[in-house]
């Protein structure tokens, strides 16, 4: 495993072939530039460089992507696709930049800054039973909006990240 800090930049690159869970609670400057399998769950700014391939679920605030990428992708701020990007899977961007030449072959939902029940179980990957006994009982951030139930977003992120979520 190659790590290398820049501390000046606060950047970490990774430049090795890599499996399992990479979590950062903390914003970093995070460069992938050799292969990644599993699941990287992200904060700040995520460069997945040309060299890359990568099989992963992401979770990230700005991810910025140059290579491969197969999986599950959730950007809470932007998501850019580089000319040589090639994007297979679903992606979950609140805004989306695609550069002419990038490739994406996949379903995209927009993250809005409100969701309904509906979308919130698909953001949460929960079944709908749930948000709906969580939101009746005050377990999650919520509002009713002539009786319907909405959820913003940003408020569901700090629910989640406190560790008050029990899937």
């Amino acid at each position: 495993m190659a790590f290398k800090k820049n501390l000046e930049e606060k950047t970490l690159d990774v430049d090795a072939a890599m499996q399992g869970t990479l979590t950062f609670k903390d914003p970093v400057n995070l460069r992938i530039n050799g292969k990644f399998e599993g699941t990287l769950d992200t904060r700040g700014n995520l460069t997945v460089g040309p060299t890359a391939v990568i099989i992963a679920d992401i979770t990230g605030d700005n991810i910025i992507i140059g290579g491969k990428v197969k999986g599950k992708i959730t950007a809470k701020e932007r998501l850019t696709l580089l000319p040589q990007a090639v994007v297979e899977g679903t992606i979950f961007p609140a805004k989306l930049n695609i550069t002419e030449g990038a490739i994406f072959e996949g379903r995209c939902n927009m993250l809005h800054d409100f969701l309904n029940p509906e979308q919130l179980a698909e953001y949460l990957e929960v079944e709908l039973s749930s948000i709906m006994e969580w939101a009746n009982s005050g377990k999650v951030p919520a509002s009713k909006e002539n009786n319907d139930w909405k959820f913003e977003r940003k408020a569901i992120d700090t629910w989640i990240a406190s560790g008050k979520i029990a899937k």
